[in-house]
C-alpha cells in the first residue's frame, strides 16, 4: 500500500507556511467564531498588554495573530538583541494592526537582560527568541504572575525541559494561560484525522513515519561589525547551544503530531544517527545537517524520523501513520485502505491557538498546554542527544538527567564570550557520534 504521489506536494511545505493560510471561522472550531467582546470584563480592564520577548519573523507573526484574536489586545513592549530588529518588526506589526501597536521608544528594549522589562511591562508576554532562553524567560513571566504563548521547542536539554515543566505547574496554582507554539493541535483537519484514527479507521498502528527534509533555513550572511556572541545570536538556529539543533527545533512538530496520535504514549528507548555531510560552511554554525531516530514503544510500535537541511537533496514534510487496516497522513487530513476518507476543514492554526489563548483570558478559564509541550519536546532531545552521541537513549535515562549544553540560560550576559569558536579553516567543530559524550 504506497503513499500516492499526489500526498508528497501537499506535505512538502515548512512549518511556516501555514502563516499564508486563510484566517476562517471554522463550524468546528467553535470557539474561533466567540464574540470577544462579550467577555471584556471576566478578567478585569479591556485592555489586555502584549509584550514580545524576540522580534525574528515568528514572534513578528505571533504578535499579529495575538492582536488579531483581540480588540483589546494591545502591543506595548518589545525585546531582542538588536534595536534595528525591535524597531523594524514594531513597524511592520503596526502596519497591519495600526491601532493596536503602542510601543513607544522607551519600552524597546535591547539584550539578553532585556526580557525582565518586557515581563515587566505586559499582562500576556509572547516568547520566540533562541530556544535556549524559552524555560528561563517562561518561568520569570509565570512566577511574575503573566500568562505566555511560547514557540517550540520548550527547552533544548533535560534541564530546561524541567523548568518548563515547573513553570507550567506553578502556571496552574496561579490559575495563568500557557498556550504552546506546538500548532498542529489547533488544525481543524488534522484533529478531525487525529480522531478518525483513534476511532480505528486504520486498524491497529504498526509504525509511525515522520519527515522534516527541507534545505538549510535562516541563512544570513557574516555581518563584520558583529561580535562573535552577537553573530552566533543573530543566526541561532545553526547553534546548537542556543538552539537544540533539527531534532528539536524543527522535527518536534512532528514527534508531538505522533505522541498525540498515541495519546501521550512515550518511548521506552531510542537509538540514532547523524552528522555533518556538506552544509560546512561557517554560516551553518555547528548543527548537523541530517539526523535519523528510531524510537521504539513498550506495545512494538515503532517510530521512523527523519530530517535533514541540505540542498540539492528530495524535500518532504509529513507524518505518516501505518496501521493493519490502512494508511493516514495527519498533514494531507487523509486516510486510505478498508477506509477511505478526507477531512475539509479547514484554518489557520497559528489564528486559532491565539483566539483560544485570548477566549481563554477572558473567560478565567486558563489553557494549559505543559504536559504535551514538555513531554513531546522530551522525546525530540532523548532523539538528537542520541544522534549526537550514537548511543541508545532510554526515555527513564532522560528524563533522570540534568545535562544542559552551557552555558545555563541564567548565566548568559551581553559581554560573555561564547561557548563555541570557529577553528583555524572558519569552520565550527561539531559533535562526533561514537565519541561525544553528554550524559
Amino acid at each position: 500500500m504506497n503513499l500516492p504521489k499526489t500526498d508528497s506536494g501537499n506535505e512538502k511545505a515548512t512549518r511556516r507556511s501555514f502563516l499564508k493560510t486563510t484566517t476562517a471561522a471554522i463550524s468546528t472550531m467553535a470557539v474561533v467564531g466567540l464574540d470577544i467582546e462579550r467577555f471584556a470584563n471576566a478578567a478585569g480592564s479591556d485592555i489586555i498588554k502584549v509584550g514580545m520577548i524576540g522580534c525574528g519573523g515568528r514572534n513578528a507573526g505571533a504578535g499579529v495573530q495575538a492582536l488579531k484574536a483581540d480588540s483589546g489586545a494591545r502591543l506595548v513592549a518589545m525585546c531582542d538583541i538588536f534595536m534595528d530588529r525591535v524597531k523594524a518588526k514594531r513597524e511592520e506589526i503596526k502596519k497591519q494592526c495600526p491601532e493596536q501597536v503602542t510601543v513607544d521608544d522607551d519600552h524597546c528594549f535591547v539584550g539578553l537582560e532585556s526580557y525582565k522589562r518586557v515581563i515587566e511591562s505586559s499582562d500576556l508576554v509572547l516568547i520566540a527568541n533562541a530556544a535556549k532562553f524559552h524555560p528561563l524567560h517562561l518561568l520569570a513571566a509565570v512566577e511574575a504572575g503573566k500568562h505566555v504563548f511560547v514557540e517550540k521547542p520548550h527547552g533544548i536539554d533535560p534541564a530546561g525541559l524541567k523548568m518548563t515543566a515547573k513553570a507550567c505547574e506553578l502556571a496552574k496554582e496561579k490559575k495563568l494561560s500557557v498556550l504552546s507554539g506546538l500548532h498542529s493541535r489547533h488544525h481543524p483537519g488534522y484533529i478531525e484525522t487525529v480522531e478518525k484514527i483513534r476511532e480505528g479507521a486504520i486498524g491497529d498502528i504498526v509504525t509511525i513515519e515522520e519527515k522534516f527534509l527541507r534545505s538549510p533555513y535562516g541563512i544570513i550572511p557574516r555581518n563584520p561589525a558583529l561580535t562573535e556572541l552577537q553573530w552566533q545570536l543573530s543566526t541561532q538556529y545553526h547553534f546548537v547551544w542556543l538552539s537544540g539543533d533539527d531534532v528539536v527545533q524543527s522535527l518536534v512538530h512532528n514527534i508531538d503530531r505522533a505522541t498525540w496520535v498515541l495519546n501521550g504514549l512515550t518511548p521506552t528507548r531510542c537509538y540514532g544517527m547523524g552528522g555533518r555531510s556538506s552544509m560546512v560552511e561557517q554560516i551553518y554554525g555547528n548543527v548537523f545537517d541530517h539526523h535519523a531516530v528510531i524510537y521504539e514503544y513498550q506495545n512494538g510500535i515503532k517510530m521512523f524520523a527523519f530530517c535533514r537541511t541540505t540542498t540539492g537533496c528530495y524535500d518532504e514534510y509529513s507524518s505518516i501513520i501505518h496501521g493493519t487496516k490502512g494508511k493516514a497522513s495527519i498533514m494531507s487530513c487523509r486516510i486510505w485502505g478498508e477506509t477511505n476518507w478526507r477531512s475539509q476543514a479547514n484554518g489557520d492554526p497559528y489564528q486559532i491557538e491565539h483566539n483560544k489563548l485570548f477566549a481563554a483570558i477572558r473567560s478565567g478559564n486558563p489553557i494549559n498546554c505543559g504536559d504535551y509541550m514538555v513531554r513531546s519536546t522530551m522525546i525530540s532531545v532523548m532523539g538528537q542527544i542520541s544522534c549526537y552521541t550514537g548511543k541508545e537513549i532510554r526515555w527513564d535515562q532522560i528524563n533522570k538527567s540534568d545535562f544542559y549544553y552551557p552555558p545555563k540560560p541564567e548565566e548568559c550576559k551581553d559581554n560573555m564570550e561564547p561557548p563555541v569558536k570557529p577553528g583555524p579553516d572558519g569552520s565550527y567543530p561539531v559533535y562526533i557520534p561514537g565519541k561525544t559524550k553528554l550524559i
